[in-house]
């Protein structure tokens, strides 16, 4: 069984992400192997929080140019984790609102 650390790689910081913390739902990228429930253990290890539900996105890379070379961005996974309503909060999200 992998780390917490090695299935939550970072927090995603957008504007769709910090309305969504008023009620309850953080978002994570994380490894692209995982599956929901490794996603759940992993954020309760963490963060001492309880998981209602976990929703996942596959996100495809995008092309980018440098000239006439094109490449790829790498494709990543993206976890939109929503708390129980007795769980307390993630306080590393706190200061952000």
């Amino acid at each position: 069984m992998k780390a917490p650390q090695d299935i939550i790689l970072k927090p995603v910081i957008t504007e769709k992400s910090m309305d969504e913390l008023q009620k309850g739902k953080y978002t994570f990228k994380v490894a692209t192997d995982a599956n929901k429930s490794e996603i759940k253990k992993a954020v309760e290890a963490l963060f001492n929080v309880k998981v209602a539900k976990v929703n996942t996105l596959n996100c495809n890379g995008k092309e980018k140019r440098m000239g006439r070379f094109v490449g790829k961005t790498s494709d990543w996974k993206k976890a939109i984790v929503t708390l129980t309503e007795d769980s307390k909060t993630i306080e590393f999200f706190e200061g952000m609102v």
